[in-house]
């Protein structure tokens, strides 16, 4: 059992996150943290000049909002929105808050079967600590 975990949550419209959290639930001790953490890369500045100029700031807002009511519901939940490269910003995160396991999802079943996602192979192949990865 962890007391600490890390779950990476992407709110692309393929990727369901209940299922990461079930398992980090599962993983957790009696007493455990588990943080939901998303990470939001920049947007390259040829590509934000073409945006409405609160486009980033309203993003932002409501993915707080909905990593905030997502930890809510679980006990020893808690919320991070943090900005970076995914892989590596996980990765970090993970070494500077000591988490003993990460889980995270990767590519639904179909041809991807034989590929992990390029977030997820990052993070399976460098993290210091346990990874759980689901499909």
């Amino acid at each position: 059992m962890y007391t600490n975990i890390l779950v990476p949550i992407s709110f692309d419209e393929d990727r369901d996150a209940s299922a990461a959290i079930k398992v980090a639930q599962t993983l957790a001790a009696p007493d455990a943290k588990i943080t939901l953490l998303h990470v939001m890369e920049q947007i390259p500045t040829y590509a934000i000049s073409y945006m409405p100029t609160e486009y980033v700031n309203e993003s932002r807002k409501a993915i707080e909002t909905e990593l905030t009511a997502m930890a809510g519901n679980i006990p020893g939940g808690q919320a991070r929105l943090v900005e970076g490269h995914s892989g590596r910003t996980i990765l970090d995160w993970a070494d500077e808050h000591g988490v003993g396991c990460i889980v995270i999802a990767s590519h639904r079943p179909g041809m991807q079967n034989w590929l992990l996602g390029s977030t997820a192979t990052t993070v399976v192949r460098h993290a210091r600590c346990a990874v759980h990865v689901l499909r």
